[in-house]
């Protein structure tokens, strides 16, 4: 499940990102409005976490633009004040959902959940390109009936580019998906994780192709009939 995360609080934006990816989440950051508007043009996401104080452009500001611009996908307000008339206005501006900082992390993940079983109720857990099995509860990927064996780096690379499926993911995003406690991976080692990953996977009808200059491609390479 992909999240975007939208806070400027550096500090709490790194706990966050450790908290929700240790649940299996691929979640991507935003610290302020303009780069998740951007974001937001360029991919799609389960659900948006957005902070309604950030700098330049306001958390309700961003609300009412993805909604002008027809972009239903859920958002969970996370915000400082518990006022009423605040949390009325978020939803009726479109807000799905609203949380008092601080929270629970327990309660923000179910939250999280909720919304998006809510907004995807025919979404199937399983994603398929080709032959290639990505099983999200189980976080297990399978040619046919045979798991693949895969470090946690290469899982996330994956991952990544199975939930993207026939989207460009970028080296940046692949990266972002690579937790790592020092610093990301560089655009070497991302590298070296799809030759990997290219290996473990030539048995199914998937493949990983490299676009230049833009990132990488998972797509169906099986011929049609």
């Amino acid at each position: 499940m992909r999240l975007l995360l939208i806070e400027d609080n550096r500090q709490l934006a790194h706990w966050l990102s450790k908290t929700l990816t240790d649940e299996g989440f691929l979640v991507e950051h935003a610290l302020d409005g303009e780069i998740a508007e951007a974001s937001l043009r360029d991919a799609r996401y389960d659900v948006v976490l957005l902070d309604l104080n950030l700098p330049g452009m306001s958390g309700k500001a961003l609300l009412r633009r993805m909604r002008k611009n027809a972009n239903d996908t859920p958002v969970l307000v996370l915000t400082a004040t518990g006022d009423v008339g605040e949390k009325v206005i978020c939803l009726s501006e479109g807000a799905d959902d609203y949380v008092v900082k601080p929270f629970d992390d327990r309660e923000l993940v179910a939250r999280i959940k909720v919304l998006a079983r809510r907004h995807a109720p025919a979404r199937s857990n399983r994603i398929r390109c080709g032959t290639l099995l990505y099983d999200m509860d189980r976080r297990q990927f399978f040619i046919e009936d045979d798991a693949l064996s895969l470090t946690p780096r290469e899982h996330a690379v994956l991952e990544a580019l199975i939930l993207q499926a026939g989207r460009t993911v970028s080296k940046a995003v692949l990266a972002e998906a690579v937790t790592d406690k020092d610093a990301p991976p560089s655009g070497d080692a991302i590298e070296i994780y799809v030759s990997r990953l290219r290996k473990k996977i030539e048995k199914s009808t998937a493949a990983i192709i490299t676009l230049r200059g833009l990132g990488y491609l998972l797509e169906n390479e099986e011929p049609q009939a």
